[in-house]
């Protein structure tokens, strides 16, 4: 088990089940996915970037991204049905757990002027959403490999009921929110 699913267990599930005082420990909320979602526009020109990011979310994730295909055809950015324009990966268990701890340790304190991520992204149901605007913050990624400087998007996908229980479990986490 990772450091984060261990602490989970002893310590966040326990101050969890004191704060909002729930009859059950299985109400106690928890982390179900974590998904990263890199969308390439510029891949309806240029098929190769497609590959470029697959490779950059494979060696940030530690597992195989799928491609993800336009739905519906737009005339105006000249893309059809079928045409790849993103990748994306699902983390579950204990990769999700280890992408956490690497997220929250290492890479969100290496962003230039970094004083935490906003906590105006959840999303009512208690998700958690927020983009990174550089794909090289990370350490596994090498500068000098990459072709272009790319963001993503981060979904936290929990079980709470609301967004404030979901804060407070990210917080359990050490999750760097702004404190205002």
């Amino acid at each position: 088990m990772s450091r984060l699913q261990i602490l989970y267990k002893e310590n966040i599930v326990r101050k969890l089940f004191k704060k909002f005082s729930y009859k059950s420990i299985m109400e106690v909320p928890k982390i179900i996915k974590i998904v990263l979602n890199m969308g390439l526009s510029e891949a309806v020109s240029n098929k190769k970037i497609i590959n470029y990011a697959l490779k950059d979310l494979e060696i940030i994730s530690g597992q195989k991204p799928i491609i993800t295909k336009s739905k519906k055809s737009i005339a105006a950015f000249k893309i059809r049905v079928g045409y790849p324009i993103g990748c994306m990966v699902t983390l579950r268990k204990s990769k999700m757990y280890d992408f956490l701890d690497r997220l929250i340790n290492l890479v969100l304190p290496r962003i230039k002027d970094f004083r935490g991520i906003s906590n105006k992204s959840f999303d009512g149901r208690g998700n958690f959403n927020f983009g990174i605007k550089e794909q090289i913050i990370f350490p596994e990624i090498s500068f000098e490999k990459i072709d272009k400087i790319r963001g993503l998007n981060i979904s936290i996908v929990t079980n709470a009921k609301n967004d404030k229980e979901a804060k407070f479990l990210l917080l359990g986490f050490n999750f760097p929110f702004i404190l205002k």
